[in-house]
């Protein structure tokens, strides 16, 4: 496994209290709490933190950069001590990765409520935020990182995989990218699904990442298929499998700002063009330069640091819409490359404010959030294989006519590595999410399931995030900075039931540009937890529909009446 440092601040992190061994959540039967929510929490929480699973275990840094499980390894350790010592009636509170109170609710109240990286409107900056986490009073979230639902790349593989799979549909009028090439970069924690989530969908794919060992990671984990520091080598490759329709993964060594602008120089243009670096951090974005000078000035200068990321940010861009002008099909990927371009004085917008090139979300994906869907997720708490496999056989079972996910379910067990605890993701809306999660309680009340399982979801997800340069870009009505939406996910969430649920700021896009909202509930087999999660898994996805439906969303009212959703504002009779 390569390891790589992501420490990028002075921050107080307590080295000398982190564990001198790897950190593997627990396996089995046994547990150390008093719940199995709680239970859940803490192997949640260590799953995370998992080498095999964490980009940057050592520095508690879980995905994207910087989003960190816990605030420093005092707080890691201070959260496992509650997590075993809360009550069954007793309610954990977490502020940005600290675990800073406990008081006694009820049962069936959430055993944690997080909140992350939250700041005053006025004061949400970046520059605020990096003085505070300086101080250590605070830590970047992410979404799933300080959420503690992480499930290694799987997860934004399947959502990059839907969205490819729509966009060969929209665009190409296919099933698959065959024959097509796909130009984008980043291949770290996040970002290092897009290789194979690229192949999955038969497409020539190359991958511009400037860190060599993250390209040699996922080569080693079966991500990637190849490595090449030479762009012609790279494109040779690409070119061959573009032209005999075969999927095929390559990543190149170099700086996507300096690629970019060599293709659109040479005039050669990919047929699909999108981008997943960490742009939504100044500090973990890499600028042109040497890397090692690069290093040394992010610990030294983070004003200057920042400064070339926005000055490189900046051509990045450039680049990206010279290759939309020649022809190749362009979209954001949601780590808000156009917004701190135009934040250092680019223009990304037309005359009427909308972005030159479009979100992956209005452009593929509002259709499946009007439906109620999103990147739905578990976690078999047991540790073993043989459970993910009988809820594989489930899934399958359950939905039959539903080819998009039997194709991703059938392909993902032979394809994608399990890291960590066995999980799966996939794409399941309003009512389906209630019936399947019965069905895994079902089954653990059967002895078909050895333990428990943790269910979950990305913060990405159809009523849980407002953020107008990501999930709420475009909205028909133009609510895309109301952030009322979140707030309410979060709150019938926990009331509903849920295990744990969290609020962040920031995630994917950065500070000051997103407010999004995380919930798992925990099935463990009896009657009582069956309620709880039809009302969460139910209430989940309802607040989606809900909030597309109010913004005139004609497929999300359509769905509200199919499936009875209760919306008092909305004319249901309009469909």
């Amino acid at each position: 496994m390569v390891e790589e440092s992501t420490n990028i601040t002075n921050r107080p992190m307590f080295e000398d209290e982190r564990p001198k061994q790897p950190i593997s959540a627990p396996r089995g039967v046994d547990r150390t709490c008093a719940t199995w929510d709680a239970e859940a929490a803490k192997r949640m929480l260590m799953n995370n933190l998992d080498p095999s699973v964490a980009l940057d275990w050592k520095n508690l840094v879980v995905y994207g950069g910087s989003g960190r499980a816990a605030r420093n390894w005092r707080c890691y350790r201070q959260l496992v001590t509650a997590l075993e010592s809360l009550g069954p009636d007793e309610t954990l509170c977490v502020q940005s990765g600290k675990p800073v109170y406990v008081s006694r609710t009820f049962p069936e109240a959430p055993r944690v409520i997080i909140a992350n990286s939250n700041l005053v409107p006025q004061w949400a900056t970046q520059d605020e935020f990096d003085r505070l986490d300086a101080l250590g009073l605070m830590m970047y979230g992410q979404m799933t990182a300080g959420s503690w639902i992480y499930i290694g790349t799987q997860g934004i593989l399947q959502g990059t995989y839907e969205t490819l799979a729509s966009l060969a549909r929209q665009e190409f009028d296919a099933d698959s990218l065959a024959g097509r090439f796909v130009l984008t970069a980043g291949m770290g924690g996040m970002s290092g699904a897009q290789p194979l989530a690229g192949t999955m969908n038969d497409a020539a794919i190359l991958i511009v990442e400037v860190r060599a060992a993250r390209i040699a990671r996922k080569v080693e984990e079966g991500y990637c298929d190849r490595m090449s520091t030479n762009l012609d080598e790279a494109l040779k490759w690409i070119d061959k499998a573009r032209r005999v329709g075969r999927g095929l993964s390559v990543g190149l060594v170099g700086n996507a700002a300096e690629v970019f602008a060599t293709l659109a120089k040479r005039g050669v243009v990919p047929d699909v063009v999108t981008d997943q670096t960490s742009a939504h951090d100044l500090l973990d974005y890499v600028p042109v330069g040497d890397l090692d000078e690069l290093d040394t000035l992010r610990n030294d200068n983070p004003d200057e640091y920042k400064r070339r990321s926005i000055e490189t940010i900046m051509c990045h861009t450039q680049s990206i819409l010279d290759l939309q002008a020649q022809g190749a099909i362009c979209f954001d990927y949601g780590n808000n490359l156009r917004g701190q371009a135009e934040a250092g004085g680019l223009t990304v917008r037309d005359d009427d404010g909308h972005f030159l090139y479009p979100g992956f979300v209005p452009a593929y994906i509002r259709p499946l959030f009007c439906e109620g869907k999103g990147p739905f997720r578990w976690a078999c708490l047991s540790g073993d294989p043989a459970d993910l496999e009988v809820l594989d056989d489930e899934l399958l079972r359950v939905f039959p006519d539903d080819p998009v996910l039997q194709r991703w379910v059938r392909i993902a067990r032979e394809r994608v590595p399990q890291l960590g605890l066995p999980s799966r993701i996939c794409w399941l809306g309003y009512g389906d999410r209630a019936v399947f999660g019965a069905a895994m309680n079902r089954l653990i009340a059967d002895g078909k399931l050895s333990a428990p399982i943790a269910i979950g979801r990305d913060h990405l997800d159809c009523g849980s995030v407002a953020s107008p340069n990501r999930e709420t870009e475009a909205m028909r009505d133009g609510s895309d900075a109301v952030a009322d939406w979140p707030l309410l996910n979060f709150g019938m969430n926990a009331i509903s039931g849920a295990s744990w649920v969290s609020f962040h700021h920031g995630g994917g896009v950065g500070m000051g540009y997103s407010l999004h909202a995380g919930m798992v509930i925990v099935a463990d087999g009896t009657d009582a937890r069956a309620e709880r999660l039809d009302r969460v898994l139910t209430v989940d996805p309802g607040m989606g529909v809900a909030r597309h439906a109010d913004a005139g969303y004609v497929e999300a009212i359509d769905t509200a009446v199919q499936h009875g959703v209760k919306l008092p504002s909305v004319d249901l009779g309009s469909c």
